[in-house]
């Protein structure tokens, strides 16, 4: 590679139209937030009490897993701003460590990581919609055979909101653009009520903060030992919580003067979140006690019972309708940026030749578009909320550190390279989120060998649904085997055994 890099600031073009730039800043900023702020903020805080024990250590959690996704945006800024070029991970894989390095990126966010994310806000939306209509979408139509996986009412309409979400991103980038800004708006009053409504609690006790969950009953939790282990499973809580902060790299061929708004929205959406999320989790622990955090059921959230106390048996209707809007605005911002990736896979010649059009009219992948809401609703049936936020963290974290570690490598091969920011507290900061983010990983692996073991157990018995079956109890396990799936695909894509887009037509 040459001592410079295109950095491809005029529209994105091929055979048929263009990308626009038509995201400014605050859209820049509310895509980014948008996809963050789901349903992780509201579900995650009684796991994690339960995982690691006391407020104190799930607020410093929050904090933790906070700092480790600035400091991600923060190395992400760099690189973007010197290469603002549409799915913009996908080029910085691509250009640091090669071609099939790039479509295993690109296939992984595809068929596993960002999909699997986009099918748990979609399961997530009917879970509260179906609290919201208490009860009425709890009808099952029949199970499928061997996955032992049902199909009922749930389905149908995380379906229907998957296939809403494409339908908006198939307009114009600049009206998907103000659907997130106005979904953003709506979801940060939300936290801001929430949080400030505890504050005032006249039943609230801040001694609260100083107690430990004491007998909750920690209904479907794994790991409440405390410990490394416990600390491990509610950072990988929290990261979910958090996962969405680099949305805004898919569309960094979209956004408006890109070497100033890519890392000021990577970074600005990055803190307001943060604060965001302490306020309404002191206002959790203000509330409730950790015990009372702890022994919340499953099948409801914190927020929900918070709310209760605040106003009363109406809390759970307005709780529910709030969650809808959050998971369904995450749903949108998720299809609006992955679709990106295998839009730009094919217009590299590394995926099917159909998915790098865009619309005349729109000017936006809808093929792409259509391809990931098929993909995301199959997903969607496959497993539970949290089985699938559980795989699409490990793969997305996994990526994360591979696109962060890339830095060093354009910092040694072009030092002289235009760089409009340069990331604040290198190496340090790149190097302390590589090595947390490396322990993360390592530890998750860890602490599934037993569902890992019987996974393989049945493979070797020839067993082969069974065992895909209980992987999805190993979500290590799960994302790799999807990521190694990629390397056939590769095979069979390189060699030309199927159609792919060629930029010499």
């Amino acid at each position: 590679m040459s001592g410079t890099i295109r950095t491809n600031l005029k529209p994105e073009t091929s055979k048929h139209t263009e990308l626009i730039r038509g995201l400014g800043l605050i859209a820049a900023i509310s895509v980014n937030v948008a996809n963050v702020i789901g349903t992780g903020v509201f579900l995650k805080a009684r796991v994690m009490t339960c995982n690691v024990g006391t407020p104190g250590k799930a607020l410093t959690v929050w904090l933790v897993a906070g700092l480790l996704s600035l400091a991600g945006a923060l190395t992400y800024a760099e690189l973007l701003a010197m290469m603002p070029r549409a799915a913009g991970e996908y080029g910085i894989m691509r250009d640091a460590y090669g071609r099939r390095s790039g479509f295993i990126y690109g296939w992984t966010q595809f068929a596993i990581a960002r999909s699997a994310s986009a099918a748990a806000l979609a399961v997530g939306f009917a879970i509260f919609l179906n609290a919201l209509l208490k009860g009425a979408l709890n009808q099952t139509f029949f199970t499928v055979p061997y996955l032992n996986v049902p199909f009922g009412r749930l389905q149908l309409v995380a379906l229907g909101a998957i296939a809403l979400t494409v339908l908006i991103n198939c307009a114009a980038v600049t009206f998907s653009g103000g659907v997130a800004t106005f979904l953003t708006s709506i979801k940060v009053l939300l936290l801001i009520a929430v949080g400030l409504g505890a504050f005032f609690y006249s039943g609230g006790d801040w001694s609260h903060l100083s107690q430990a969950n004491v007998g909750g009953t920690c209904e479907g939790v794994a790991i409440t030992t405390g410990g490394l282990a416990g600390f491990a499973a509610a950072m990988l809580g929290a990261l979910w919580a958090y996962d969405g902060w680099n949305n805004i790299t898919f569309l960094a061929g979209e956004v408006k003067n890109p070497e100033r708004n890519l890392p000021l929205g990577l970074i600005i959406s990055m803190f307001l979140v943060m604060g965001l999320y302490l306020l309404v989790n002191l206002g959790y622990y203000h509330v409730l006690n950790p015990t009372e955090v702890a022994s919340v059921p499953a099948s409801l959230s914190v927020a929900a019972e918070v709310v209760r106390r605040l106003l009363g048996a109406i809390a759970l209707t307005l709780m529910a309708a709030a969650m809808m809007t959050s998971s369904f605005g995450a749903l949108h911002a998720s299809i609006l940026a992955t679709s990106r990736v295998p839009y730009a896979m094919a217009r590299d010649r590394l995926f099917f030749k159909g998915l790098s059009r865009i619309s005349p009219r729109t000017h936006v992948p809808i093929r792409s578009l259509v391809v990931l809401g098929i993909w995301s609703s199959v997903l969607a049936l496959s497993g539970s909320y949290d089985q699938l936020t559980d795989a699409a963290v490990f793969a997305l974290t996994l990526f994360y550190a591979f696109v962060a570690g890339s830095i060093f490598i354009f910092r040694r091969r072009l030092p002289d390279a235009h760089r409009p920011y340069r990331t604040w507290g290198y190496p340090f900061v790149p190097i302390v989120y590589l090595a947390v983010t490396t322990f993360l990983l390592g530890r998750i692996v860890w602490d599934a060998r037993p569902a890992m073991s019987a996974t393989m157990g049945l493979f070797l018995a020839a067993h082969p649904i069974s065992a895909l079956a209980e992987s999805l109890k190993a979500p290590p396990l799960a994302s790799l085997i999807f990521i190694l799936l990629g390397l056939p695909v590769y095979l069979i894509l390189s060699s030309g055994g199927v159609r792919v887009a060629d930029e010499r037509e």
